[in-house]
C-alpha cells in the first residue's frame, strides 16, 4: 500500500474523494493507498522533520527496536521513543513484537508503506 502525505487541506481531500468516487463508477480499478493531509505547510514540517525522516528511512532498510534505532541513528532512546510514537499516531509506522530469547519481548519498529509519497505546494 503506497502512503501519500498532503498538505491541500480538507478543499484537497474533498478533489481527490470525488475523483476516486469517479473512477469507482467508472469501474477503474483503484490502488489501496493511505493518504495523510496537513491543513499547512508548516504542520507538515512540524510532524515530519529530518529526524523522523531519517527514522523512517532506516527503518525501510531493516526491522529494528527502539534501542537498535537509536544506536542506528545515534541519538537518545527517550527522542526515538517520542518520534516513534509520533509516527505511529500519524500512521507511517508500527510496532510488532518479536520473541526475544532470555528477555521476553521487544518491539520492532516497522515502516507501513514500502513507498512514502511527500508533496508540498506553496
Amino acid at each position: 500500500m503506497k502512503t501519500k502525505v498532503m498538505i491541500d487541506g480538507f478543499d484537497g481531500h474533498v478533489r481527490r474523494s470525488l475523483d476516486r468516487a469517479a473512477k469507482m463508477e467508472r469501474g477503474e480499478h483503484l490502488e489501496p493507498e493511505k493518504i495523510i493531509t496537513f491543513a499547512d505547510p508548516i504542520d507538515m514540517l512540524e510532524c515530519l522533520t529530518v529526524q523522523r525522516i531519517r527514522l523512517i528511512q532506516t527503518t525501510r532498510e531493516q526491522r529494528l527496536s527502539i534501542s537498535a534505532l537509536a544506536i542506528a541513528l545515534k541519538r537518545n532512546r527517550g527522542s526515538v521513543t517520542r518520534d516513534v510514537n509520533t509516527l505511529r499516531q500519524l500512521g507511517l509506522l508500527r510496532l510488532s513484537e518479536r520473541v526475544n530469547p532470555g528477555h521476553g519481548k521487544v518491539q520492532i519498529v516497522e515502516p507501513i508503506a514500502k513507498k512514502l509519497d511527500m508533496r508540498v505546494v506553496v
